[in-house]
């Protein structure tokens, strides 16, 4: 399973910025994705994520609002539209693929992305 996340930058608070993480079309349409997020000295956190079918997701508190997974099926591609960022969004972001829709559990995992927001 090959997992590439993309979209990362140094953006201004308040600004936006969309992350892709895109997979083979077998492993696209064999499970459930999400986002997870690393900042320096922390451990890393749940972010979002979306069911196979694209209909259920989830996202942690902190996000909760302002973030938007969804997955394209014709691209085999998963997205994460952040807007309002916040220096407290600045971490590494990796995307996952697992089973259940859950916030932890996943099998495989992306190179991840760096985030960088400035204040």
């Amino acid at each position: 399973v090959q997992l590439q996340a993309s979209g990362g930058g140094l953006v201004q608070a308040g600004d936006s910025l969309k992350l892709s993480c895109a997979a083979s079309a077998r492993t696209f349409n064999s499970y459930v994705m999400g986002w997870f997020r690393q900042a320096p000295g922390k451990e890393r956190e749940f972010v979002a994520a979306i069911s196979l079918s694209g209909g259920f997701t989830d996202y942690s508190d902190a996000v909760k609002g302002r973030f938007t997974i969804s997955r394209d099926k014709a691209k085999n591609t998963m997205y994460l539209q952040m807007n309002s960022l916040k220096p407290e969004d600045t971490a590494v972001y990796f995307c996952a693929v697992g089973i259940g829709l859950s916030r932890s559990g996943y099998a495989y995992w992306g190179q991840g992305t760096l985030v960088t927001v400035s204040s």
